[in-house]
């Protein structure tokens, strides 16, 4: 049988959560499938998991690497990456919500890394607030009273705590059905998925 959504677990301090969402897009379209958005925070999922290592950024030879690696993807993709100075997320994080509500999470999501990862704005920073918030037609002020909306709070750690349950530990991570891929090198196997449920769909 035929999935559904393919849910999408991000977190916008994420640079491969960046690299995955526009091939992501696109292979939604392609299988006209929705594309389900789950914000959540990246730390929260790895600590869950038991990762309670350093960070990246206090590791020196991984993070020389991972800028390499980042910049192979992203010249792969075709687009830009530049590394962000604070990757202070949870703010753009919550106002995803806002642009799930209005069913613009997508320009949102693109808007919003391309005023962060691809130019190297700090994700906290007002540049970053203030394209998040015209997303959904706010002013900053307003962007940042509706973001942390207890309501909008509450559905973030409720998207937290089921993503964990649900066995997300890293992102990006899609989920199509049962079956998992977390990383940006893997929409490979996510474009064979969607095309194997597009031939049983079409052999029912």
């Amino acid at each position: 049988m035929q999935s559904t959504s393919i849910h999408f677990y991000f977190d916008f301090m994420s640079p491969f959560a960046y690299l995955a969402h526009g091939r992501l897009v696109e292979l939604a379209r392609q299988y006209d499938r929705p594309l389900h958005y789950v914000p959540i925070e990246l730390g929260q999922a790895k600590r869950a998991a038991g990762n309670t290592g350093p960070s990246n950024r206090e590791i020196p030879p991984k993070i020389a690497y991972l800028l390499t690696d980042m910049a192979r993807w992203a010249e792969r993709y075709g687009i830009p990456i530049e590394m962000p100075g604070s990757l202070d997320s949870r703010l753009l994080n919550l106002g995803a919500f806002l642009a799930i509500d209005q069913g613009s999470i997508t320009r949102y999501a693109t808007d919003v890394w391309a005023r962060t990862w691809a130019v190297g704005t700090d994700l906290d920073s007002p540049e970053a607030a203030a394209v998040a918030a015209g997303c959904v037609g706010l002013s900053a002020d307003a962007f940042r009273r509706a973001a942390n909306a207890p309501a909008i709070v509450q559905r973030y750690e409720a998207a937290i705590g089921d993503a964990i349950s649900a066995g997300v530990f890293g992102v990006p991570m899609v989920r199509i059905g049962d079956e998992m891929w977390w990383g940006n090198d893997r929409l490979d196997f996510v474009a064979e998925q969607l095309a194997r449920d597009a031939g049983d769909a079409s052999g029912a």
